[in-house]
């Protein structure tokens, strides 16, 4: 019987102009922790765009190169570069076998891209991948309905109450932020 890797909640808040992407750092295969510090999120695109994976880390790797080049394609369009990163996934005989689901923002876009071809748009500026995104995103939801916590704060106690009920999650967690204010970082050398 083929054990699989179970790993990761991410999840991302949007809250007053403010993104907040968080993940945990557990990797887990059957009943044991292989890692507890795995870093899923990257900053991409003059670190306009964060990027979280769930899934196989080999094949995330992959995808995160693949949608960084489309990001480039397309000068950092993240709504025209995820469709497109969807379309690749689907259709090259390679990418269809990579087993990931990605979950990026910007400042204006949340979207979960799949390899099913999907590219899912929350309508409530929240949204989650992962073993225990589930959880992470009922927290979450309810803490944007009932509070009026920024989204770091909702960000953090959501990841902590999926770290305690969720077993393929920790609390050893990454944040990453983007502002509508932010400067964008400097170019990379030889990017267009």
């Amino acid at each position: 019987m083929k054990q699989r890797v179970r790993s990761t909640t991410v999840l991302v808040v949007r809250r007053e102009g403010k993104v907040v992407m968080a993940a945990d750092g557990q990797v887990t295969l059957g009943s044991e922790v292989l890692k507890s510090s795995a870093k899923k999120l990257r900053r991409l695109y003059n670190e306009r765009v964060i990027a979280g994976f769930a899934g196989s880390t080999a094949d995330a790797f992959s995808l995160f190169s693949r949608f960084e080049a489309k990001l480039e394609q397309f000068n950092g369009n993240l709504p025209r570069s995820v469709v497109e990163l969807a379309k690749d996934w689907r259709t090259d005989k390679v990418l269809r076998h990579l087993e990931a689901l990605l979950l990026v923002a910007d400042a204006k876009d949340i979207f979960i891209v799949s390899g099913n071809g999907d590219v899912i748009e929350p309508d409530d500026g929240v949204a989650s991948i992962g073993s225990g995104g589930t959880f992470a995103l009922s927290a979450a939801t309810a803490l944007l309905q009932s509070t009026k916590l920024n989204a770091r704060q909702i960000a953090e106690q959501a990841m902590q109450i999926a770290a305690k009920i969720c077993i393929y999650t920790n609390d050893k967690i990454i944040y990453e932020e983007i502002s509508p204010d932010q400067p964008a970082a400097a170019p990379v050398k030889g990017a267009k």
